[in-house]
């Protein structure tokens, strides 16, 4: 157990504004929950201190482009085998026809979602090629292409590991992409355990993937899997390796901090999911760690008993909620009501911004193809919001 006097001393160097150390930060794993109410508090102010009272959030359509996904990882229920009764590719008519409707909803972002080298089965190949195209990427990038042109709507990507051309021709339809790292723990990938029969998780070729994103200036979002049986250590390592990241290349724009879900049917259906305390634990030292460097976020659909403490905890964005459609990952916990998500970030001091998929800070030539530059700046206020008014 952390001594008092240590405790105090970091809590102290954090609310002063000075990044804690890896030793510090293992530390913390020690505590009680009883300072977690410190915690807090030092969290807050420095989300304050960084964010000021806005809290951000997008509004989305979750486009799962395929659910056929050459991985298999312990806790999942979205991927499928091709040949499984709900194994799915969505046509290109299907696309449009949800981004369509998710417009007239006031959306903005489309959330593109699809399992990792769908294209590695051979029927996937089969239904690719019928259509003229030659792999997965190649048809995700028409679909993005498709629905700037089409409804003027913005996507971001969560494709899994891309090679780096791929990649750089997302960017032209991206302002924004994304992809967790979940843990730099090799341990969790070894033989038995979580990731132990998913290639694409490999922490080394997840976090190549994330710096190639940082060379080709990607805005990114990225973040860690808690629970899924990594230590503290390795949890605190993966949140260096994050900072590392982006104080190398500055594309990081923000973190997700999400508690594992048990679900049935799966190998993981009776493992015991993190506690509350564990998460917003995580949260603070997230933010004793990042300083405000980078955005946080915790998925409000996985906590939605716990949303007035989350607020406490240091986060500054709820991330993307939508009015049309679930979360495909994570099907059995439904999107907050946007109002009433709105209300209970109103009612603890904060006002509900929303935002594109891309953060204001980053609504620059230098993260934006300048063939999409338009098409960000056409959605956005004088502050890099959404606008309230969007011309037709």
């Amino acid at each position: 157990m952390i001594e008092k006097k240590d405790l105090d001393n970091i809590l102290f160097k954090a609310e002063q504004g000075l990044v804690i150390s890896r030793k510090e930060a293992y530390q913390l794993g020690s505590i009680t929950d009883s300072v977690l109410k410190e915690m807090q508090n030092v969290s807050s102010k420095i989300r304050r201190r960084s964010f000021g009272t806005e809290m951000s959030y997008t509004q989305n359509v979750f486009i799962p482009l395929t659910n056929i996904c050459k991985d298999y990882c312990s806790y999942c229920t979205f991927r499928k085998d091709p040949h499984h009764p709900e194994a799915n590719i969505m046509s290109p008519e299907e696309v449009l026809s949800i981004v369509k409707k998710g417009k007239d909803l006031g959306c903005t972002e489309v959330l593109f979602s699809l399992g990792d080298k769908s294209d590695y089965f051979p029927e996937v190949r089969e239904w690719l090629n019928r259509r003229g195209y030659r792999n997965m990427p190649e048809y995700l990038e028409d679909m993005c292409k498709m629905v700037i042109e089409e409804t003027g709507l913005l996507p971001h990507t969560n494709v899994g590991v891309l090679d780096r051309y791929h990649l750089a021709r997302m960017r032209r339809y991206n302002p924004s992409m994304g992809m967790m790292l979940e843990t730099v723990s090799e341990r969790l990938y070894a033989k038995g355990e979580v990731h132990g029969n998913a290639p694409d998780k490999k922490p080394s070729r997840r976090i190549r993937y994330i710096e190639e994103a940082g060379k080709l200036k990607i805005p990114f979002t990225t973040g860690i899997l808690i629970g899924i049986g990594e230590t503290w250590e390795e949890r605190i390592d993966s949140l260096f390796k994050i900072k590392e990241l982006h104080e190398k290349y500055g594309h990081i724009s923000e973190v997700i901090i999400q508690n594992f879900k048990a679900k049935p049917d799966t190998p993981m259906a009776n493992y015991p999911e993190p506690t509350f305390e564990d998460l917003i634990h995580t949260v603070c030292v997230a933010n004793f760690i990042f300083q405000g460097s980078i955005h946080l976020q915790v998925p409000p659909n996985l906590n939605s008993a716990h949303l007035q403490e989350l607020l406490k905890s240091g986060i500054d964005d709820w991330g993307g909620i939508s009015p049309l459609t679930i979360d495909y990952i994570n099907p059995e916990s439904p999107w907050p009501h946007r109002e009433q998500l709105l209300e209970i970030t109103r009612k603890a001091g904060y006002v509900p911004k929303q935002r594109l998929p891309i953060y204001p800070d980053y609504i620059k030539p230098d993260f934006i193809d300048e063939k999409l530059f338009p098409y960000v700046l056409k959605l956005t206020d004088s502050q890099g919001y959404r606008a309230d008014v969007i011309p037709l």
